[in-house]
C-alpha cells in the first residue's frame, strides 16, 4: 500500500548552483538556515539508516526472501514499502516538531493558523493519521477518513466531549476530513493532543477496526510519535476556525522548510542534495499514484453533482407538493368549521326538541296516571252497585212469589187479569235473562278493563283525546248511577205498593212496563258506549303504534348525535395537537431567532475588529505603558488588540472559543452588558 503524498514539482526545487548564488547574496538568511540544514541532514541520514535497519530486521524477521524462504517477491516488496513508508513518517514528523518548537521559541508568541511550521505540521500529522486506514464501502463510494478514529476518544475520555461538540456544532464543516482537522485544532489549543493519542494507542482493539495491522498507528511508530508529540505543550497556539475553509484544504508537504542549507563545504553540500534528489524521485513515483486517485476523485465529484442535481429537482417536486398540502389543509379546516357549526346547530335544534318532547311526555303521563286511578275507583264502585242490584232483584223474585200466593188467593177476583199476569210473568223472565246477559257483559267488562289497564301500563304515551273521552265516560257513569238511584226509589215505592196496596196493581204493573222500557232504552245506551269505546281502543292503539315510530326515530337521532359528539371530540383532539405544534414551532422559532442575533453579533465584532501583530504595538492601548521584559503583551480575544496583563485580567466564554479566553475590560464590560439585555 502506497501513502497519498502531494509533492511540488522539479521546477521548484533549486539546483546546486542555484543554491550557492542565493547564499553568497543573502548571508543573513544563510544564517538563519544553518540549525534547519543541519536537522535536514540528520533526518536524510536518519532515512538511510532506518532503511537498512528495517531491511536487516525484515531479513532476521523473515520479510525480506532468502534463497530457501517459500514467500513471493511481491509479499516482500510491500512489507518492505510499509515499513519505509512508516520510518519516513516518523522522521518528518521528527522535523517538523523539531522546527516548529524552534521558531515558536524564537519568536516567543503565540502561533496563529498562517504560521507555515504549523501548517506543515498538522499536513505530516494528517498523513500519519491516514497510514493504513481501511476503505469502508458506503452508498456514494468509498469513504477513507481519519476522524472514525478520532471520535472513539470522547468515549475513552470523557474531557474530549468539549471537543466533539464543539466540532459537530460547526456549520461550515461538511465532510469527515474537515472536522478530523478542527479536532486536531482544538486538541493542539486545549495542549492534550498527545494525552489524548496516547488513550487511542492503549486501546489497539478498538482501532483495528479502522486501521490495517501493519499501520503506523498500530505499531512501535505510533508511540515514538506520541512521545514527541508531548513537547508540543511549550506552545501557545490561537487558531480561528470560523472563516477557514478546513473540507477544500489540500495536504501538500513543503520540504523547501527543511532543505534549506548553509555556507558548508562543497563536498558536504553535494552530499546532501544527491540525498534530496534521491527523495524527489520517490517523491515523484508517489505523484503519479496521486494523480491516479484525482481522476477517480473528479469521477466521484461528477457523479455527486448528478445525484446533486436530481435531489434538488426532487425537493422542488417536494415544495409543490407541500405547497398542494397546505392548500388542501385549509379548504379541511374551512370544511370542518362549516360542519362544527352545522352540526352545533342541529344539536342545539335536537336538545330542544327533546327537551319540549320530554316536557309533554311528563305531563300527559301524570294526567293518564290520574285518569286510570280515577277509572279504578269507579269500577270498584260499579261492582258494589252491582252486587246491590243483585240482592234487589232477589228480593224482587221473593216479591214475585208472595205474589203468586196472593194471585193465587185471588184467583177469583183476577180471571179476567190472569192473561195480563202471564204476559208480566212472560217480561219478567225476560227481564231475568237480560240481567244474566248484564252480569256476563259485566264480567266481559271487567276482563275488558283489565286488559285496557295493562295497555294503559304499556302504552305511557297516549294523547290528549284520551282525556276527553274519559272524560265522556265519566259523565255516563253518572248518569248511569243517577238512573239507578231513580230505579232503587221506585223498587222502595213498589215494596210499600205490594205490602199496602194490592188494588194498585195494575198500576204497579203499568209503572213496571215503563221501567222495562227504560231499561231496554238504557241497555241500548250502553251497548252504544261499548261499541264507542271499542273504537277509542282501536284509535288508541293505533297512536300508540305512532309513538313507537317516533321512539325509534328519536334513538336514530340519538345515535346521530353521539355520532355527531365524537366526530366533535375528534376534531378537538385534532386541534389541540395543530395548537401544540404551533407552539412548539414558535419556540424553535424563537430559538433560531436567538441564535441568528448571536451570530450576526459575533460576526459583525469579527468583521469590527482586526488582530493586531506584535510588532504593531509599544505600548498597552488602555494604559498607555510601554512594554517590558516584566510587562508582557496580551491579545484580547474579541476586539484583537494588545493590552498588559494588569488591562486584560478577565476571562469570558465567547462563541469561536471552547473554554473562556482573556478578554480586555472595555470588551468584558460590553459583553456583560449584552448577556444582561439579552437575558431580560
Amino acid at each position: 500500500k502506497e501513502e497519498d503524498f502531494e509533492i511540488i514539482d522539479k521546477k521548484q526545487l533549486p539546483d546546486a548552483a542555484e543554491l550557492r548564488n542565493e547564499e553568497k547574496a543573502k548571508p543573513e538568511e544563510a544564517r538563519w538556515s544553518a540549525p534547519i540544514l543541519s536537522l535536514a541532514k540528520k533526518a536524510s541520514e536518519n532515512l538511510a539508516l532506518s532503511y537498512g535497519s528495517a531491511l536487516k530486521s525484515a531479513s532476521l524477521v523473515g520479510l525480506v526472501s532468502k534463497p530457501g524462504s517459500s514467500d513471493s517477491p511481491a509479499k516482500t516488496n510491500t512489507r518492505c514499502h510499509t515499513m519505509e513508508e512508516r520510518a519516513n513518517l516518523m522522521n518528518m514528523m521528527k522535523l517538523s516538531i523539531k522546527i516548529l518548537i524552534q521558531s515558536a521559541l524564537s519568536l516567543g508568541r503565540t502561533l496563529d493558523s498562517d504560521f507555515p511550521p504549523l501548517q506543515q505540521f498538522f499536513v505530516v500529522l494528517e498523513h500519519c493519521l491516514k497510514h493504513g486506514l481501511k476503505v469502508k464501502k458506503t452508498f456514494i463510494g468509498q469513504n477513507k477518513s481519519f476522524f472514525g478514529p478520532l471520535e472513539l476518544v470522547e468515549k475513552l475520555c470523557p474531557e474530549a466531549s468539549d471537543i466533539a461538540t464543539s466540532v459537530k456544532n460547526l456549520p461550515e464543516l461538511k465532510t469527515a476530513v474537515g472536522r478530523g482537522r478542527a479536532w486536531l485544532y482544538l486538541a493542539l489549543m486545549q495542549k492534550k493532543l498527545a494525552d489524548y493519542l496516547k488513550v487511542l494507542l492503549d486501546h489497539k482493539h478498538l482501532l483495528s477496526e479502522f486501521y490495517e495491522p501493519d499501520a503506523l498507528m498500530m505499531e512501535e511508530e505510533g508511540a515514538v510519535i506520541v512521545g514527541l508529540l508531548v513537547g508540543l505543550n511549550v506552545i501557545d497556539a490561537n487558531l480561528c476556525l470560523k472563516g477557514e475553509d478546513l473540507d477544500s484544504q489540500v495536504g501538500v508537504i513543503d520540504f523547501s522548510l527543511y532543505l534549506k542549507e548553509t555556507q558548508d563545504s562543497d563536498g558536504k553540500q553535494d552530499g546532501g542534495i544527491t540525498a534530496v534528489l534521491d527523495q524527489k524521485h520517490y517523491v515523484e513515483e508517489l505523484n503519479r499514484h496521486l494523480s491516479c486517485t484525482v481522476a477517480d476523485l473528479q469521477n466521484k465529484i461528477d457523479c455527486l453533482e448528478k445525484t446533486n442535481s436530481k435531489l434538488q429537482e426532487e425537493l422542488a417536486a417536494a415544495t409543490d407538493r407541500i405547497g398542494s398540502l397546505q392548500e388542501e389543509q385549509q379548504q379541511l379546516k374551512q370544511q370542518n368549521e362549516l360542519i362544527r357549526e352545522r352540526s352545533e346547530k342541529s344539536v342545539e335544534v335536537t336538545k330542544e326538541d327533546t327537551k319540549v318532547e320530554l316536557d309533554t311526555y311528563k305531563q300527559s303521563r301524570q294526567g293518564l296516571d290520574e285518569m286510570y286511578s280515577d277509572v279504578w275507583k269507579q269500577l270498584k264502585e260499579e261492582k258494589k252497585i252491582r252486587l246491590e242490584l243483585e240482592k234487589e232483584l232477589e228480593l224482587q223474585i221473593g216479591m214475585k212469589t208472595e205474589m203468586e200466593i196472593a194471585m193465587k188467593l185471588l184467583e177469583k177476583d183476577t180471571h179476567e187479569k190472569q192473561d195480563t199476569l202471564v204476559a208480566l210473568r212472560q217480561q219478567l223472565e225476560e227481564v231475568k235473562a237480560i240481567n244474566l246477559q248484564m252480569f256476563h257483559k259485566s264480567q266481559n267488562a271487567e276482563c275488558s278493563l283489565q286488559q285496557k289497564t295493562e295497555a294503559i301500563s304499556s302504552f305511557e304515551g297516549k294523547t290528549n283525546e284520551m282525556m276527553s273521552s274519559m272524560k265522556q265516560m265519566e259523565e255516563r257513569l253518572q248518569q248511569a248511577e243517577k238512573a239507578k238511584q231513580a230505579a232503587e226509589e221506585r223498587c222502595n215505592k213498589m215494596k210499600q205498593e205490594l205490602a199496602g196496596r194490592l188494588d194498585l196493581c195494575r198500576q204497579q204493573m203499568a209503572q213496571l212496563d215503563s221501567k222495562c222500557s227504560t231499561l231496554e232504552k238504557e241497555l241500548k245506551s250502553e251497548k252504544e258506549q261499548r261499541q264507542t269505546l271499542q273504537k277509542e281502543l282501536h284509535q288508541e292503539k293505533d297512536a300508540t303504534a305512532l309513538l313507537k315510530t317516533e321512539l325509534q326515530q328519536m334513538e336514530g337521532l340519538k345515535k346521530e348525535l353521539r355520532k355527531l359528539q365524537d366526530e366533535k371530540q375528534q376534531l378537538k383532539k385534532v386541534r389541540e395537537e395543530q395548537e401544540q405544534a404551533l407552539q412548539e414551532m414558535g419556540l424553535h422559532l424563537s430559538q433560531s431567532k436567538l441564535k441568528m442575533e448571536d451570530i450576526k453579533e459575533v460576526n459583525k465584532a469579527l468583521k469590527g475588529h482586526t488582530w493586531l501583530k506584535d510588532d504593531e504595538a509599544t505600548h498597552c492601548k488602555q494604559c498607555k505603558k510601554e512594554f517590558s521584559i516584566s510587562r508582557r503583551k496580551h491579545h484580547c480575544r474579541n476586539c484583537g488588540d494588545i493590552f498588559c496583563n494588569t488591562c486584560s485580567s478577565n476571562e469570558l466564554a465567547l462563541p469561536s472559543y471552547p473554554k473562556p479566553v482573556r478578554v480586555c475590560d472595555n470588551c468584558h464590560t460590553l459583553l456583560l452588558q449584552q448577556c444582561s439585555s439579552n437575558s431580560s
